[in-house]
């Protein structure tokens, strides 16, 4: 394609190129990263003139970067979209925010809409009594030794644990956990400090983590999904 073949679609570069530099804050999460992306990818085939193309996809844009930056920053509380919420909320609205300004392509964003929800509820089944992944709990902090990790199941639950050795370790946790977003929350047992997090917008996505005190410089350390 010549110079002149790419200067009509300027607008269109203007937007996909910081919609991929967000999806990409999202390398963890792929198809989640995807999902975010892919409306702003349709909006692009839909508008008519680059004047629309640019308002719409701006609206689009900072849409994208709120349900996909605060919780790849690792930051928490009801304003923080949760994973899920990527599939079928952020499509959703982005779907209604496309449909008002295009008028046309309502096939294309339904199947978009469509699809995520199919992720969505795949992604609640595939978790389903299924370990929880990092869930911003790890890495541990460098400075402890990882002597064991593993995961187990219960109730219809599983749970991940890492247990931990070095000096002042379970402070260490403390610490660690409470600089990533956690708070801390009432315990059943007075050996153990428990930390949750919680994200979502219209369906909370809370995560716990229970930090066990064995001795000054053991500590173990679970975390799963409430």
């Amino acid at each position: 394609m010549t110079l002149d073949g790419v200067k009509p679609h300027w607008w269109r570069i203007a937007v996909l190129v910081p919609a991929v530099v967000i999806a990409a804050f999202s390398w963890k999460h792929v198809i989640a990263g995807t999902f975010a992306l892919l409306p702003v990818v349709v909006w692009c085939s839909l508008a008519r003139t680059p004047r629309t193309g640019l308002a719409v996809g701006a609206v689009l844009l900072a849409l994208m970067a709120w349900f996909v930056l605060p919780r790849e920053l690792g930051l928490a509380g009801s304003w923080v979209p949760a994973k899920i919420e990527v599939y079928w909320l952020h499509t959703t609205l982005a779907a209604v925010v496309c449909a008002i300004a295009a008028r046309r392509g309502g096939a294309r964003l339904a199947s978009l809409v469509c699809a995520g929800f199919l992720f969505a509820g795949a992604s609640l089944f595939a978790a389903y009594e299924a370990p929880p992944g990092d869930e911003g709990v790890t890495p541990a902090p460098a400075q402890l030794a990882i002597t064991e990790q593993r995961f187990d199941c219960g109730s219809h639950q599983c749970w991940q644990v890492v247990e931990t050795a070095g000096t002042g370790a379970p402070e260490v946790l403390r610490e660690h956990l409470l600089a990533r977003n956690f708070t801390p929350a009432p315990a059943l047992d007075t050996r153990v400090s428990r930390f949750c997090r919680t994200t979502g917008l219209v369906v909370d996505h809370k995560v716990c983590a229970d930090v066990t005190s064995f001795a000054p410089d053991t500590a173990r350390l679970e975390w799963y999904v409430n």
